[in-house]
């Protein structure tokens, strides 16, 4: 059975750094795409980032670039989060995301696993 176990959360003051990790296990990972996506209070889900298959390839949301790089190590089934320049706008939980394909994506049709989300919460 698939899980996607996330880490990495907790509480940062605005223009702090925190990096997520997600753990991925029962199944074959380093041929699909891994990605993140965040929900705030009362918000939709919202596309943080994406990584293709072979790290070549990556894609941001408008508001994280510049400020969010996403990585993986496809040897420790780990993908990664570092999130720079924290504003009280990131806080939401945070949710790993398993892709149907190794092409990179953006949307939540494209997610065919979630993890449990990890919390992220920046003080002014």
């Amino acid at each position: 059975q698939v899980q996607l176990i996330e880490s990495g959360g907790g509480l940062v003051q605005a223009g702090g750094s925190l990096r997520l990790s997600c753990a991925a296990s029962g199944g074959i990972f380093s041929s699909v795409a891994m990605g993140w996506f965040r929900q705030g209070p009362g918000k939709e889900r919202e596309f943080v980032a994406a990584i293709s298959w072979s790290g070549r390839n990556i894609l941001l949301g408008a508001s994280v670039k510049g400020r969010f790089t996403i990585s993986r190590d496809n040897a420790k089934n780990t993908v990664y989060l570092q999130m720079e320049g924290l504003k009280p706008e990131d806080t939401a939980v945070y949710y790993c995301a398993k892709g149907r394909g190794g092409v990179y994506f953006d949307t939540p049709d494209s997610v065919d696993y979630w993890g449990q989300g990890t919390q992220v919460t920046v003080s002014a």
